[in-house]
């Protein structure tokens, strides 16, 4: 990432940051920014979230350390995460009609970790996500072993948590992603 690129980036983040002081109460801009200094490689990560309609913004600030918690927080599951099976195993499986990827791998090369359960709903408590798509979480190893995988949304004004064959995927679900600075 250039410096024009950075500078772009970081100004996002300042604004979508001031805009939103509800999801991060007690929480300055210069603590974030100092941890932003501190960890540049981070700012790629971030990049990769913003660009893929992710719209990443701090949820959260350990007080110990002082580790900052970003989050997608785009309204719904991000566009261009997007008709994603879960992992390359799943992936793998499939044998007509493959998806241009998966959950797992993409996370993985962004920089970012799927949300667990626990964590979307965290998240829900700060904002309404996912009304109209879904979102594939974390899945316990036990659940992944039998050949499924876990997605959340919100329906109802409640978050529900459902399973799927992992090798399925669908134009309204894709993957928050979570990236910690």
């Amino acid at each position: 990432m250039n410096k024009k690129q950075r500078d772009g980036l970081l100004a996002t983040l300042r604004q979508r940051f001031e805009t939103h002081p509800e999801r991060h109460p007690g929480i300055s801009w210069e603590q974030v920014r100092q941890r932003l200094d501190a960890e540049p490689k981070a700012l790629d990560a971030l990049q990769a979230m913003e660009s893929s309609g992710g719209e990443p913004d701090v949820i959260a600030r350990e007080r110990e350390s002082g580790v900052v918690t970003f989050c997608d927080c785009s309204e719904e599951t991000p566009a261009g995460r997007r008709s994603l099976c879960y992992d390359g195993k799943a992936l793998d499986a499939r044998k007509e009609h493959k998806p241009r990827g998966n959950a797992i791998d993409m996370a993985q090369e962004m920089g970012v970790e799927l949300l667990t359960e626990q964590q979307y709903r965290e998240l829900q408590q700060i904002g309404e996500f996912d009304r109209k798509t879904s979102s594939w979480v974390q899945t316990p190893a036990d659940v992944r072993a039998l050949g499924g995988a876990l997605f959340c949304e919100r329906r109802y004004g409640r978050v529900f948590v459902y399973h799927n064959g992992a090798q399925s995927y669908y134009a309204v679900r894709a993957f928050r992603a979570l990236r910690r600075v």
